[in-house]
């Protein structure tokens, strides 16, 4: 049997294994010595797709990149940088957006595999819902680069940020825009991003670190927006008709945040202040207008890039960290004329 017939015959046993295992049904009843036959022949195919998936000298590297979604200027940006970094590094990138279907991004990932890439970068739909990607991968020998959102699982690399610290940052803008540490009063409105996002957790966790220790601020939330603004603004829509007292919006990226300050403001609630996570330039803007409080850095162009060039060693064989934190910086109504570029869509963190 050749060898690529090898690779791609372990990757589809991978994921028709894991796809019967988490559809809740039995599988099949197989004899021991075929059973031991299939498990034999599959490792020995892994064996032989890690040594494959190494470039052989000369050969144009393929990195894989499975994006999350592609709905929100975020993740483009992502992509955008991740091209850019790779066509001046001579390397072939292919990407595959997944639409917020973990399904999708599976198949995506096991078409990827087949097609010969040595690498791959992953932004989760989900931190669970991806383990046939990682496993896929692990039996073809392909290391896993993730960034922006985590997973729970084995990866080789991952490039973020500390969520949490962002969400805690801009939280303490609140509190001091409310009326300071021990004298803060109002109530916020914070817009939920995804599920099960460990993305979305940190940041809820942060600004609830900042603002629950105020008695006198009180928090409303969302249900779950996507980090989507028409999802968002839909939502405020809905929790403005109980809550008409609102005083601050939260959003878990500024595109959420910017959609819920609209709402607000289209219905007459002037009154109201945004702030968000991401560093958006719209966000920026509306700071030096005096409707946004804060948002924290979250360059997303700088995420693309570190993610293919972390990507890059490892398909050149050479060591990386297992964490890379890009770092984040606060914007607020004291530096936002010093952030501010019409010329690109977030703020742009300097190396």
């Amino acid at each position: 049997m050749s060898k690529k017939i090898l690779v791609v015959f372990a990757v589809i046993l991978t994921v028709a294994m894991l796809a019967v295992g988490c559809s809740g049904q039995p599988a099949a009843s197989t004899s021991p010595s075929a059973e031991a036959s299939a498990s034999v022949e599959a490792s020995a195919a892994a064996s032989e797709s890690a040594e494959a998936s190494k470039p052989a000298s000369g050969d144009k590297i393929k990195i894989g990149f499975s994006q999350a979604t592609m709905a929100g200027p975020f993740y483009v940006s992502e992509v955008d940088a991740a091209k850019a970094a790779a066509e001046a590094a001579g390397v072939e990138l292919v990407v595959a957006d997944a639409n917020e279907d973990v399904a999708k991004q599976n198949q995506d990932v096991l078409d990827m595999i087949q097609s010969g890439i040595q690498v791959l970068i992953l932004n989760a739909v989900d931190p669970d819902g991806v383990a046939p990607s990682l496993e896929a991968c692990k039996n073809a020998g392909i290391p896993i680069v993730t960034e922006d959102r985590f997973v729970n699982g084995d990866v080789d690399c991952v490039v973020g940020r500390d969520n949490q610290e962002m969400g805690k940052l801009v939280g303490e803008q609140i509190v001091e825009a409310l009326g300071g540490k021990g004298q803060a009063k109002g109530k916020v409105l914070e817009v939920m991003g995804s599920g099960g996002d460990r993305v979305q957790e940190a940041r809820s966790a942060g600004f609830h670190e900042a603002v629950d220790a105020e008695p006198g601020i009180t928090v409303v939330q969302t249900p779950y927006c996507d980090y989507d603004r028409s999802k968002a603004a839909t939502a405020t829509q809905d929790m403005i008709q109980s809550n008409p007292d609102i005083d601050v919006v939260y959003g878990h990226n500024d595109d959420m945040g910017l959609g819920a300050l609209g709402v607000c403001l289209d219905n007459g609630m002037d009154n109201v202040l945004g702030s968000g996570v991401d560093g958006l330039m719209e966000a920026v803007q509306s700071i030096i207008d005096g409707k946004y409080i804060a948002t924290a850095a979250n360059d997303p162009q700088k995420m693309g890039q570190v993610a293919l060039e972390q990507a890059l060693k490892i398909a050149k064989g050479e060591t990386v960290e297992a964490n890379v934190d890009c770092g984040t910086v606060l914007v607020n109504k004291d530096n936002a004329n010093d952030y501010y570029d019409d010329s690109i869509m977030f703020v742009h963190q300097a190396d």
